[in-house]
């Protein structure tokens, strides 16, 4: 009787990327539990970005103002809370679940609920007392005016020997 093991072909490595994803899974598991989704009950919700709610977030910056623009689809203003505190703009808000009726059963759900929480560095130009914010179609936009007359160029600092 042959032996049939002789005939299969080599086992094959599904490459070194794939390890190392394997090996980080099994690294996650090993720390938080047996699933990601125990990183967000560890307190470490940035780690579980499958279904997180991130806003997408633009800055910019003219000769007057610097403005922040955050997309919150879905989200209304009295579901963000919107502060500035020692010198750092916070964004935080929570989209929730809403089912119109308890008898449905969802068959898929990509849309991301959950809380969030960013912040900010406001830089020394910006007049803090005149920031202001305006929500419209899920859209936030938060214009910090700068206090005229302040030099934003910076200078060049000389290091000595």
């Amino acid at each position: 009787m042959a032996d049939t093991k002789q005939n299969l072909p080599a086992k094959r490595s599904s490459g070194v990327f794939d390890d190392f994803r394997k090996e980080m899974d099994n690294m996650m598991e090993r720390f938080f539990g047996d699933t990601p989704t125990a990183a967000v009950k560890a307190g470490f919700p940035s780690l579980m970005t499958a279904g997180a709610v991130r806003p997408a977030i633009d800055i910019t910056e003219n000769d007057k103002a610097i403005t922040l623009t955050a997309e919150l689809p879905g989200m209304s203003e009295d579901d963000v809370d919107l502060t500035v505190a020692d010198g750092m703009l916070t964004l935080k808000g929570e989209k929730t679940v809403s089912h119109e009726s308890k008898d449905d059963d969802s068959i898929v759900v990509e849309r991301n609920y959950g809380s969030f929480y960013r912040s900010f560095p406001v830089p020394n130009r910006v007049d803090q007392d005149a920031i202001d914010a305006k929500f419209e179609n899920g859209v936030l936009n938060v214009v910090m005016p700068k206090i005229p007359g302040q030099d934003t160029k910076g200078r060049k600092i000389k290091i000595d020997t």
